[in-house]
């Protein structure tokens, strides 16, 4: 048995050290090349692997190399190769290895911080870090390395490891798979993935990840005009290129319910799931919506905590993002406009084929348009879901005592409404892994928001938690 205080205690000292680091990261403007095209000649990027990859290698770690590598025109990525520990020559190569990923490029600055805060402003308030990019996913690198060391210090055992850090994750990972195939030979056979880039429940249990929604979205233009014309001549005449949208969304999705009509963007919700969700939503006391969803008296979707968690981890949704061919209110005169554009963004159940679903959705919203009205469906993008698999006995076991051990409580499974693109691709890669979602995304913690803070208790225990696992998966059956 693993001395749980003394992993405690080795990850509350490592923590003193590492806060500054994180800090200082949360001053690097390094935004995801999606929101950046020119990250490489700014140079921020660089400046945040080399923080990250210089702090690693100082580690003092048995059997460790690290190594920045960079593919011509992509995002680098650091790749971080540790030994086993506390085997032997033959029972190390019959353990598979472990995977342990996160990402260190983050989401743009956003409005709505706090008058002493900001997204390249470090601030503790507490033992939050406030700041772009510390929960979201700066910490992770952090976490396994002192999950690691914390094992080794109480006398626990792993095997061959692998830490992969990404620079490209807050894009959709589109660099990741290239770098999964080059590296395809050092990563070698993987048994266990851990990554620390999802949310939680609540700050007082382990949460793990048990599906992620896929996504499907581009921008629906409708043209009707040549120009805008005088409302007071044209209306009546000229069709509404607005009304003609909402037409077109009315065939994808029920304006009075939400619900989508599309088949092919719907599943049957395993039991399983649904059990899960009922245990998830117990857990935290039957809450779903933050305090600030809602504005007035606004209500949710449906008045039932579980079917709100299945809605938002199962179901499809449509969200419009956003518009364009109009003028803002207080500019607007009467003219009845040539066109309306409508960024749509479609959530995925797990299981869904997002290239089928972004095909249904064009076929649906551009065929025979009413009036005969020029529509098209551009700027497409996709992704798919993830399901995890069945989790083995002997891990939901380490699961299950590794957060009563650090958290007091048992571990809680839930699935998560956004998406972690490359978690299909890693399925893909490694069929016969098993998988352990988590992360420190609790409640408030507004990643991609105003305020995003890391709360520095809950990535404590989250590492003590993963190196139990890590010790667990020793002895797993292969």
């Amino acid at each position: 048995m693993l001395d749980s205080a003394a992993i405690d205690r080795y990850i509350d000292d490592a923590w003193v050290g590492i806060v500054p680091v994180l800090e200082h990261y949360i001053t690097i403007p390094n935004k995801s090349p999606a929101f950046d095209p020119e990250w490489a000649s700014h140079g921020y990027m660089d400046a945040a692997v080399e923080l990250f990859a210089d702090w690693a290698r100082a580690r003092e770690v048995a059997g460790l190399t690290v190594e920045v590598v960079t593919l011509e025109g992509r995002t680098p990525v650091i790749v971080c190769e540790i030994a086993a520990h506390g085997l032997d020559e033959a029972a190390a190569g019959a353990v598979s290895t472990t995977l342990l990923y996160g990402h260190l490029d983050k989401q743009p600055e956003m409005v709505g911080w706090d008058a002493d805060k900001g997204p390249w402003t470090p601030v503790m308030v507490g033992d939050r870090l406030y700041g772009r990019g510390g929960a979201d996913d700066g910490y992770a690198l952090f976490a396994s390395f002192t999950a690691i060391e914390a094992l080794v210090a109480a006398g626990g055992r792993h095997g061959r490891l692998v830490v992969l850090i990404e620079a490209s994750e807050e894009s959709g990972s589109p660099d990741l798979p290239a770098y999964v195939d080059h590296l395809r030979d050092r990563i070698g056979d993987v048994g266990l993935v851990v990554c620390l880039d999802s949310g939680a429940g609540d700050y007082e249990s382990l949460w793990v990840t048990t599906s992620l929604r896929g996504m499907a979205g581009g921008t629906l233009d409708v043209r009707v005009g040549q120009i805008g014309l005088h409302s007071g001549s044209a209306s009546g005449v000229v069709p509404s290129s607005f009304r003609i949208l909402r037409s077109l969304l009315e065939r994808v999705e029920d304006a009075e319910t939400g619900q989508i009509r599309l088949a092919e963007l719907t599943v049957d919700i395993p039991q399983d799931r649904r059990d899960q969700a009922a245990a998830a939503i117990a857990a935290v006391g039957g809450a779903v919506a933050g305090p600030d969803w809602f504005h007035g008296d606004t209500k949710p979707v449906t008045s039932d905590p579980v079917e709100q968690a299945l809605n938002r981890t199962w179901r499809p949704t449509l969200s419009v993002t956003g518009l364009a061919g109009a003028p803002a209110p207080g500019d607007a005169g009467n003219v009845l406009r040539p066109n309306t554009s409508a960024k749509l963004s479609f959530r995925l159940p797990p299981t869904v084929d997002p290239e089928v679903a972004v095909a249904a959705v064009t076929e649906a919203l551009t065929t025979n348009p009413p009036y005969g009205a020029t529509v098209t469906f551009t700027d497409i993008e996709s992704g798919p879901g993830w399901a995890a698999p069945t989790l083995a006995p002997w891990l939901e076991q380490a699961l299950a005592e590794s957060s009563a051990a650090h958290f007091g409580r048992p571990a809680h499974y839930q699935g998560e409404g956004g998406s972690i693109p490359f978690m299909g691709m890693l399925g893909e890669r490694f069929p016969k892994a098993q998988f352990v979602i988590t992360g420190v995304l609790g409640p408030g913690s507004n990643a991609h928001g105003p305020n995003e803070f890391l709360d520095i208790s809950t990535a404590k225990r989250v590492s003590a938690c993963v190196a139990q696992m890590l010790n667990a998966a020793v002895d797993r059956p292969l």
